[in-house]
């Protein structure tokens, strides 16, 4: 029963499309293509892919492409970007490829907006990606995109095919109260990359809270909360479960390793010294990784630090039906959970 003037907590996944060692990125990219209808059937609200380039371990160098997969596989599911790294792309192209996404599946497209070049500086270049000329760049990148979903443009006279004809639900991303600043200054949703910097989440929104201004698209903030998550069915069985991401994380930190994570057997096979497993402690804690009751009480206090009006999951698990088994272990977890309902605390987005 929904609690008056309250509501279940949305919950979204954010999906990087793992590569494990005994896999391939072919087979990953399918994998992800599979999952979207499965969890579109639990409830899940939104389901994002990221952006990274030059990193084995990752198969998401091409979100637009993708994206239009996850809409064509589902028929309710918003899909959408988690982000696209804007300097890694001309603002035109971006609204061109997420125009067509929004023209072909009208009212379920999210164009997530990142500053990180998701890759090393070699790639980055390659890939054309202009130096680095601080956070004002960024805005005006922005607002030249947003420029283009409009009937049209005319300081520049250039018209986005089909982007004029409708506009996807625009967010900014970030792991910094920088970029919290910006998203409200800008009057954009904002997600804020928990997973990455859990320790300035609530800062980070508050101060997006006070910079937001009205635009003619968001009359309030709105905020989203991405976090590693992963229920299974005792707290042990979840940390056996992240393992091989959580050595892959270790790898990448030690020995800067960004080749596919390791599987499961790998990962059962490793003797973990003290240093990683403080490491792990410590990375473990503030994420919803445990057993329902425990990712149930670790869910319920974000949710009261940070104020959030969404959460969604990043799920870094080997094996389809393990993943899949603990998206569902999740969902029965937030089930209980309350978020203020919309047109009360939390913004209101005009398509």
């Amino acid at each position: 029963m929904t609690t008056a003037g309250h509501a279940p907590v949305p919950l979204s996944v954010l999906d990087v499309v793992p590569v494990f060692e005994d896999g391939s990125a072919t087979a990953a990219l399918r994998d992800t293509v599979a999952l979207a209808p499965r969890l579109e059937s639990l409830g899940y609200h939104r389901y994002w892919v990221a952006e990274h380039h030059n990193t084995p371990s990752l198969a998401t160098s091409a979100p637009a492409v993708l994206i239009g997969r996850l809409a064509a596989a589902t028929s309710t599911l918003r899909v959408g970007s988690g982000g696209v790294l804007l300097p890694n792309h001309a603002p035109l192209v971006v609204a061109e490829q997420f125009g067509t996404l929004e023209a072909l599946h009208t009212g379920r497209v999210d164009l997530g907006l990142g500053r990180a070049p998701g890759t090393d500086p070699v790639t980055a270049r390659a890939l054309r990606r202009s130096p680095e000329r601080g956070e004002d760049d960024f805005l005006l990148q922005i607002a030249e995109l947003n420029g283009y979903f409009a009937p049209a443009n005319s300081a520049s006279g250039i018209t986005a095919v089909p982007a004029a004809d409708g506009r996807p639900e625009l967010w900014v991303l970030g792991s910094s109260p920088a970029s919290a600043a910006a998203a409200g200054t800008l009057g954009l949703p904002y997600a804020f990359a928990h997973q990455i910097n859990p320790h300035a989440t609530a800062f980070a929104l508050e101060r997006y809270r006070e910079a937001f201004r009205p635009s003619a698209h968001l009359d309030r903030p709105r905020t989203l909360v991405s976090v590693l998550a992963t229920v299974a069915d005792t707290d042990r069985d979840a940390r056996t479960v992240a393992s091989p991401y959580l050595l892959g994380k270790i790898r990448m930190r030690t020995v800067r390793r960004f080749d596919a994570f390791p599987s499961a057997r790998t990962a059962a096979a490793h003797t973990y010294g003290g240093a990683e497993r403080a490491f792990l402690d410590e990375l473990l804690e503030p994420q919803l990784v445990g057993s329902p009751d425990t990712v149930r009480d670790k869910l319920a206090d974000l949710l009261a630090r940070t104020g959030a009006d969404e959460v969604m999951a990043l799920t870094v698990v080997h094996g389809q039906e393990e993943r899949l088994r603990s998206f569902e272990l999740l969902a029965r977890a937030a089930a209980g959970t309350r978020v203020p309902v919309p047109g009360a605390d939390e913004g209101s987005v005009r398509l």
